[in-house]
Order: C-alpha cells, then structure tokens, then sequence
C-alpha cells in the first residue's frame, strides 16, 4: 500500500442530515466532499467521520453555553435521531468510525484522539461544515496538539461567505495547508 500515507486520515466533520439541510441545500456543494472521501478510500488513508449528538435526555447540555444551552429535549438531536446520522451524499462505510462530540471542536468529550493514537495518524487532512464551527475549533485544537494539518477549502463550508474567506486565505494558513480537493488528490498520485 502506500506506505506515505498511512499516517494521514481524512476528517469529514458534521456533514449530518441537521446541517447539511441547513447550509447545502445545493447537491454542487457537496462533490467536494465526496471526491475527497472517494480519494482518501483509494489510496488506503482512513476516513473519519465527525458528528454532533447528544445521548438521551440530553445530560451534556449546559444551559450557560451560548450556542448550545437552545438544544433542548425537543431538539431532535440525540444519536438515534435522524438529524445527527451522516448525510447520504458521504455514507460512512462500515469499517470507517463515526465519532461522536459534544461540543464545537472534534475533539470535545469524543474518542477522536484514541482512534488517532490508536492509528498512529500524524496528518490530519480536514473538511467540513462549517469553516467558521468545526472546522475553526478542530484545526486549532489538533495544531496545539501537533499534528500537521491540511484544510480542503472547497470541502469546508460557511454560512457566511466572508468569514470563510478571511479563515481559509489569512487564518488557517499559519497552521495549516490550504488546498483545494484537486490540489490534494494531485498529492496523492
């Protein structure tokens, strides 16, 4: 196999029915994701799936978190819910972990960072909804943890087109790689 990659893992984060309906309504959006998966799967490198959920009756929720404490238990948002199960367009193969977080950044209250060690994964290769949420918090928090990282911009996406550029073009490029979906797939041939 390719012996370079095998400590890369390709990160797909909270690409899941509640958010994905929210942001990318447009199916366009999404092939940068699922070339991305489609990429990662033929060249051996793990794919890691991300989500938000909570576990019944919500025991995670903290009432002083601004942009949590408004899920309540009519939210729909529990890890049986069809809300928080990965979008269609990048279905999780049975062999590829779906990892659970509580909060913003993938690694909050997850068993991200076992599967990581556990993998010896060094490179992250990151994507995902959104620029601003997830893929902010999980960049930063992996760069203080060392890892090396890579962003696919055009498989990462914001409500806010601004905030998207000002993160992926000033931002993230102090941590991280910044390359497009093609860009990377050009690496790994």
């Amino acid at each position: 196999m390719h012996n370079h990659h095998n400590k890369t893992a390709l990160l797909v984060m909270d690409m899941q029915n509640g958010i994905v309906s929210r942001i990318a309504d447009d199916g366009k959006v999404l092939l940068p994701f699922q070339k991305a998966v489609e990429a990662a799967r033929s060249h051996a490198i793990p794919v890691i799936f991300v989500r938000v959920a909570f576990s019944e009756g919500y025991p995670e929720i903290n009432p002083q978190n601004k942009s949590f404490s408004t899920i309540s238990k009519s939210s729909g948002m529990t890890v049986s819910d069809i809300a928080t199960q990965i979008h269609d367009s990048v279905h999780p193969q049975p062999n590829e972990p779906v990892v659970t977080k509580f909060r913003v950044s993938a690694f909050a209250g997850s068993n991200l960072e076992v599967i990581l060690r556990s993998h010896q994964i060094k490179t992250l290769v990151i994507s995902g909804i959104s620029t601003s949420g997830v893929v902010l918090s999980t960049l930063r928090e992996a760069a203080d943890k060392d890892y090396a990282l890579k962003v696919l911009s055009d498989a990462c996406l914001d409500l806010d087109p601004e905030v998207h550029r000002v993160l992926t073009e000033k931002v993230f490029p102090r941590q991280a790689d910044v390359l497009t979906v093609d860009a990377w797939i050009n690496t790994l041939d």
